[in-house]
């Protein structure tokens, strides 16, 4: 049995760990689950977003599979971490947009699977936290630099270095969410309709704007920008806004 799931709808795609039982840690299977389905979802030039959530009610993703880690080597366990990582930055680096939809335990390993994200919508049941600290180790796939860019340094440490756990409302204040909503899958797949009224190279293009030049100084990060922009102008999606901007209709785009 897959321990992820891949629902196709379209523009929309669904991504669901599939381990209640384990509580949807990030084990073997469910690694290899989550890159094969990052891998599949970049390929398809239909697809502008993807809903990344989980089965069962009490996590998102716990973490680190750690009954399954117990028993590895120290090489299996950089052998492991390297894999996590790359899988991790091919959410991250993907030129699809992806939404979380978190609930329950979303800790560890669990939290920097949704930072890979690129907006997160919860439920008020969610508890985040990296609690590595306390187990001797850090986090050590993306939490140490994700979080600080997305909610700066000073409270980044405050939460990797006590190990605290926050629920939706300081989440939602903190930004390490986007919205919070009691059907978070319900809430996610109505963000999710709205990114894809864009046009797919410009979602595209646009995210690698932001991702390429949020730490470049003004001048620089202009010039990417600009880079990124260039890219949209040869398409025949901008010429088919500018013809359904003129006809008052909606745009039918085709990432051409």
């Amino acid at each position: 049995m897959s321990k992820v799931d891949i629902e196709k709808h379209a523009s929309m795609w669904v991504v669901r760990i599939n381990a209640p039982e384990r509580r949807n840690a990030l084990g073997r299977p469910v690694v290899q689950g989550l890159q094969e389905a990052a891998d599949a979802v970049a390929k398809e030039k239909a697809v502008r977003c993807v809903i990344l959530t989980s089965t069962g009610d009490k996590a998102f993703c716990a973490g680190a599979d750690l009954k399954e880690r117990k028993g590895m080597p120290e090489d299996q366990v950089r052998e492991f971490v390297t894999a996590l990582n790359r899988m991790m930055n091919t959410i991250a680096n993907s030129p699809k947009v992806w939404i979380g939809a978190l609930h329950g335990a979303c800790l560890g390993g669990g939290l920097e699977l949704a930072l890979c994200t690129d907006l997160r919508v919860a439920n008020q049941n969610v508890m985040l936290g990296l609690p590595e600290v306390r187990l001797g180790i850090l986090p050590g796939a993306g939490g140490t630099q994700r979080l600080p860019r997305l909610i700066g340094v000073a409270r980044a440490k405050e939460l990797i270095l006590t190990g605290t756990r926050i629920g939706a409302d300081d989440a939602l204040r903190l930004g390490v969410v986007n919205r919070v909503a009691d059907d978070h899958v319900a809430a996610a797949t109505e963000l999710a309709a709205e990114v894809c009224k864009g046009a797919p190279i410009s979602l595209t293009q646009a995210k690698r704007a932001i991702e390429g030049g949020w730490d470049l100084h003004m001048e620089a990060g202009l010039r990417w920008e600009r880079a990124c922009y260039d890219v949209t102008i040869p398409t025949e999606d901008r010429l088919e806004g500018l013809r359904a901007f003129a006809e008052k209709r909606p745009p039918v785009y085709r990432g051409e």
